[in-house]
């Protein structure tokens, strides 16, 4: 019992002394001493006990006292200072990158860019990577353009390629707009100058015009991009737009002409339907009007105001003038009174 008991106790002992370790990381705080970083054990405890990695913070302190980086924020006498775990401690546990932040603080330093702890926080905080907006500020940024089809005044279109030379705005990053406002800005201005040239030649001879006119419209306004140069790669010529407009047009033209040229013979073909009809109707009300004639000549016998030898008399002069008019070739053969005497 005695031996298991002495093993018990050198197991709970070695337990012990790795949970201190962990706790107090002894050697991360001899490393910060001989690096010349003021930090206390407690401290170290403390970042623990906040389930914040110790190694981290002092690693970032270790980095910015080497590189002799020094802030001016809260300075009473405006002289500058190194930093403070507690700020490298509450940025972490904000969320940020600490060592992306120490990074770009010394690059910042180094290129003599004016680049504050707390502006550095709050680029990191808001989601850009502020190590790269450091480095494109002192290394400036090439963006290339997608192609832009423009249609210049006389039809002609035109696709261009540009490239764009920006620097980072190190006061805009926060609330700034990124790439994609810069390349759509830059499209449209450089749809703008391709539609104002009078003619798509003057566009291929003279291409540095889409550059002057695009940079002096201030694209790079309340972006977190400064605009260096806008240089045009490449120009082709396009398809003929005016033709194919005019040609559209033309047809469309063409069809509305057919469809009222439609409409007329359609009206026409009514309108000569509609004359038909009437001359049916005319020609009802003739038949009608003649069968009314031997109703009246039979009225007149009867009532004695035609007799049989006036009758007679008036078909001799009928028959004699329809011989007279089909000897001289104007007259109708077979008269409607003879056909009726038969």
């Amino acid at each position: 019992m005695g031996s298991i008991t002495i093993i018990l106790i050198i197991f709970a002992g070695i337990i012990a002394f790795f949970v201190f370790l962990y706790f107090v990381p002894v050697n991360l705080w001899i490393t910060a001493q001989f690096s010349n970083v003021r930090v206390g054990l407690l401290e170290l405890v403390f970042m623990r006990i906040r389930k914040v990695p110790p190694s981290v913070i002092v690693n970032s302190l270790i980095t910015a006292t080497k590189a002799g980086l020094m802030i001016r924020e809260e300075t009473i006498d405006g002289q500058p200072r190194p930093l403070k775990t507690q700020e490298l401690e509450t940025h972490y546990l904000a969320g940020g990158n600490v060592p992306q932040v120490i990074k770009a603080l010394i690059s910042a330093d180094k290129a003599n860019i004016n680049l504050t702890f707390k502006q550095a926080t709050a680029i990191d905080l808001a989601g850009r990577d502020v190590f790269e907006a450091v480095q494109i500020s002192v290394n400036p940024k090439v963006i290339n353009t997608p192609s832009v089809a423009a249609v210049a005044a006389d039809g002609i279109q035109l696709v261009a390629k540009a490239r764009v030379t920006v620097r980072a705005n190190i006061q805009q990053l926060v609330g700034g707009a990124g790439e994609d406002t810069i390349l759509a800005r830059v499209g449209e201005g450089i749809v703008t100058s391709i539609g104002s040239a009078a003619s798509h030649k003057d566009v291929l001879e003279n291409p540095d015009k889409i550059s002057k006119l695009v940079l002096q419209r201030g694209l790079d306004a309340g972006t977190a991009f400064e605009i260096l140069s806008i240089d045009i790669a490449d120009v082709d010529v396009g398809a003929n737009i005016g033709a194919k407009l005019q040609t559209d047009q033309a047809s469309a033209d063409l069809k509305v002409a057919e469809a009222k040229a439609e409409e007329r013979r359609a009206m026409a073909v009514a309108e000569e339907q509609e004359m038909v009809a009437k001359a049916q109707e005319a020609r009802a009300k003739v038949i009608l009007a003649e069968a009314e004639v031997p109703k009246a000549l039979a009225e007149a016998f009867r009532s004695g105001n035609l007799g049989v030898m006036d009758y007679y008399k008036f078909q001799n002069i009928e028959a004699d003038t329809d011989m007279r008019s089909s000897i001289a070739g104007t007259g109708k053969k077979g008269s409607s009174s003879s056909k009726k005497k038969d």
